[in-house]
């Protein structure tokens, strides 16, 4: 089948279930999107390449799908970085189609050529320059494969415009074989084995969970273990929604701006389950005073991420889901009711701390905003999908409504990118277009 460069790229993106592009389109990428019209993929047009890119974080935060978008060269390119970091601080997985100078013009200074493959190096999972048509195919499935897999995060694409439009054989469902990239799924047995024995032996565990969590579609497993164990749970502000924030087992939010019960745990606990988390510093505040008494676990599928912040007691590398299936499993075979009986005083002693020191505020004349929050939680019945911007919003938002499902608070949290809220609840609602969902503070729709 010959097909064109720009066609092959339709074709490839239809293989990996593509249903929603965001993009604005230029000269470096005219080719592509005219191509786009003919293959049903809806194509929302944005005003901006940096929406474009928060917009299809949005997608791919609440769908669990790699978000696409595509930008022209140069500005358009340039544009993109903010979103694509932000995508890659919060490992989003997100796949980014860059328009470029035709081949035999870059390094020229050609009009609308820059060096997006250099600049991004930084802030990309992993990208490419696509140096002919023959090598399209293949580099389209690596990056949707790279974007997906192991620890998830955006790769970008840089397709050359005489690439674009030079024609060669296309075929189908090529399979992806990378020998320098094989994420760990499966963990080691003998150090889920040590926590185990760890969780047995503690009097006060906690469990942290992170974002990772939520994009290892971990979060039933997650729960399990913390009813079964009997093991209260904080959770990051990426990690809300990973546990139900309603649940006894809840402490809310860690960190500076969580709970006083949720910090409390942290600083008494004599064990610490890290799942999905890189303890940023938001989290830990100085880290030699961070869960100073606790033999702290961690668990993440990137092996960079363990022993970067905080030291580590038992490390084990692998997908969040895995593991946690394990743990149930090993824990089923213990004895549970002796493990629950055990929790009794560590249990008072943190819901001492949820009745004194509960998150409050004075509610006068003026309507607080903490107020709105609290009102929309009961009128959607905690089942909305939430965007924010950054900063006061986003923390009464992490604090004041509770979330029990991933995937419903969707907010930057590593970059911390103000206008990230706007684009990313139209990525949402592009996902799950019956869905409720609220962008605090500029507007609120419900369907």
């Amino acid at each position: 089948m010959k097909l064109t460069g720009a066609q092959i790229l339709m074709e490839v993106l239809k293989e990996e279930g593509v249903d929603s592009i965001f993009g604005f389109p230029g000269g470096a990428t005219i080719d592509i999107h005219d191509n786009v019209v003919k293959t049903g993929i809806r194509h929302y047009l944005v005003r901006h390449e940096q929406g474009a890119v928060h917009a299809a974080d949005g997608y791919a935060r609440v769908s669990g799908k790699v978000g696409v978008c595509i930008v022209t060269s140069g500005p358009g390119a340039t544009n993109a970085v903010t979103g694509i970091a932000t995508a890659y601080m919060d490992s989003i997985p997100l796949v980014i189609i860059c328009g470029q100078v035709p081949t035999h013009l870059i390094g020229n200074d050609a009009f609308q050529e820059v060096d997006i493959v250099g600049i991004t190096r930084p802030c990309t999972k992993h990208n490419y320059l696509v140096p002919s048509v023959e090598e399209l195919p293949r580099i389209l499935k690596e990056a949707f494969y790279i974007a997906r897999s192991g620890r998830p995060g955006p790769v970008l694409v840089d397709i050359p415009k005489n690439v674009q439009q030079a024609v060669t054989t296309f075929k189908p469902n090529q399979k992806v074989r990378l020998k320098s990239y094989n994420p760990t799924y499966k963990p080691n047995a003998k150090q889920l084995h040590k926590v185990v024995e760890l969780i047995k032996a503690a009097e006060r565990p906690v469990i942290f969970a992170g974002g990772g969590v939520i994009l290892s579609h971990s979060a039933e497993d997650l729960t399990r273990l913390a009813r079964s164990a009997q093991i209260p749970v904080t959770m990051s502000l990426m990690g809300l929604g990973a546990f139900p924030g309603t649940d006894p087992l809840s402490l809310g939010m860690i960190g500076m701006h969580g709970t006083y019960r949720a910090n409390m745990s942290t600083a008494e606990c004599d064990l610490l389950i890290g799942i999905g988390v890189r303890f940023d510093d938001r989290v830990t505040g100085k880290t030699d005073c961070f869960a100073a008494q606790a033999k702290i676990v961690h668990i993440d599928i990137d092996p960079t991420s363990i022993r970067k912040n905080v030291p580590v007691s038992v490390p084990v590398v692998g997908d969040c889901k895995s593991c946690l299936e394990i743990l149930n499993t090993l824990l089923a075979e213990e004895d549970l009711e002796a493990i629950k009986a055990s929790r009794g005083p560590w249990l008072e002693q943190v819901d001492q701390w949820k009745q004194q020191y509960k998150l409050a505020y004075a509610q006068e004349e003026e309507i607080k905003p903490q107020f709105v929050v609290e009102k929309l939680y009961e009128l959607t019945r905690g089942e909305a999908i939430i965007t924010t911007e950054v900063g006061q919003n986003q923390m009464w938002t992490a604090q004041y409504y509770h979330f029990d499902r991933p995937g419903h608070f969707v907010t930057s949290g590593g970059l911390g990118t103000m206008g990230f809220g706007l684009p990313a609840a139209i990525g949402a609602q592009v996902a799950f277009p019956d869905a409720w969902w609220w962008m605090w503070p500029a507007m609120a729709a419900f369907r």
